[in-house]
């Protein structure tokens, strides 16, 4: 009886189907535009720490990638996309932040003789964070970590806002220093279409982090609608729409902002604040809202307590 269990047991185990390697793939926006739209979920070793936004241009002179991924397998696979749609070489990798996914992929691509530019700030937080941030990592992407070394933009821009021209594409670099210090977004005037780097999640709650502020983040929102875009690449999420961004983050900054902030300046208690506002049907349906919200408030509290 016990080896027709152990025989049962080991025939379940070789059905168990192999995890999924996680293979990105390339969605045309408009013409010569292409998102390259991650997994909701967290950072794993089946997508390389891929969970988030990415994109790439392609001009008669080479290719602008926004930014280039949390490790070298995760870079080798956004090479991989790019090369399925042109043959035209990467020129430029942008990185819109100094958050692991956004850039530990720049080595492979700078030593393929790639320029790689962010604003000023931007490159010194990604200085500052880069070893801390691959021990992290090393806890989800394991053995796939390997090979993977640290390099900030080379090349940087001390203003706030930064204009660069490649093949006939102009893009505005511009910080929004919202989920990250120094994030920026990547706009391209002509096609009306924002690279928005972690300012703007949909489909998921937007994530607050120890270091977030969600007073930029509703500057920067504002900002950015001012624009009028057509579409947006958000940094986690479908390619939308205005309307959809501002609903699913728009609308969470202004109730982090108007009503939390305004709760920590009024010094009502942070448990009864929380406690009051844990559900919201707004944004209950979106991916990781029971795993963020309370969080999220948690720290837009703290933001505007410590201002007090």
């Amino acid at each position: 009886m016990l080896k027709r269990c152990a025989l049962i047991l080991i025939a379940a185990v070789v059905a168990l189907p192999a995890r999924a390697d996680y293979q990105p793939k390339a969605e045309k926006v408009v013409d010569n535009v292409y998102a390259i739209v991650g997994p909701l979920g967290q950072r794993s070793a089946e997508n390389d720490g891929l969970n988030a936004n990415y994109g790439f241009i392609v001009t008669p002179k080479g290719v602008i990638l926004i930014d280039s991924g949390a490790s070298l397998a995760g870079a080798r696979k956004i090479e991989a996309v790019i090369a399925s749609v042109t043959k035209q070489p990467v020129r430029w990798v942008i990185n819109t932040g100094s958050q692991d996914h956004r850039w530990l992929g720049n080595d492979h691509f700078a030593r393929r003789g790639v320029e790689v530019i962010a604003l000023a700030r931007t490159a010194a937080t990604q200085a500052e964070m880069g070893m801390q941030q691959l021990e992290n990592l090393a806890r989800f992407l394991g053995e796939r970590l390997q090979g993977t070394r640290p390099l900030p933009a080379a090349k940087t821009f001390a203003g706030d806002t930064a204009t660069l021209e490649l093949g006939g594409e102009t893009l505005v670099l511009a910080y929004t220093d919202a989920h990250y210090p120094g994030d920026a977004w990547v706009w391209l005037p002509e096609r009306r279409i924002v690279f928005s780097g972690d300012l703007v999640y949909v489909d998921r709650l937007l994530g607050v982090l120890p270091r977030s502020s969600v007073k930029n983040g509703q500057r920067a929102f504002l900002a950015m609608a001012a624009l009028q875009p057509a579409r947006i690449v958000p940094g986690h999420g479908r390619v939308c729409a205005l309307a959809q961004a501002q609903r699913e983050s728009g609308d969470y900054y202004d109730f982090l902002v108007d009503m939390i902030g305004a709760a920590a300046r009024e010094m009502v208690p942070m448990s009864e604040t929380l406690d009051r506002h844990a559900d919201l049907p707004a944004f209950s349906y979106l991916e990781n809202y029971a795993e963020l919200h309370r969080a999220n408030m948690n720290r837009a509290f703290t933001e505007f307590e410590s201002q007090h």
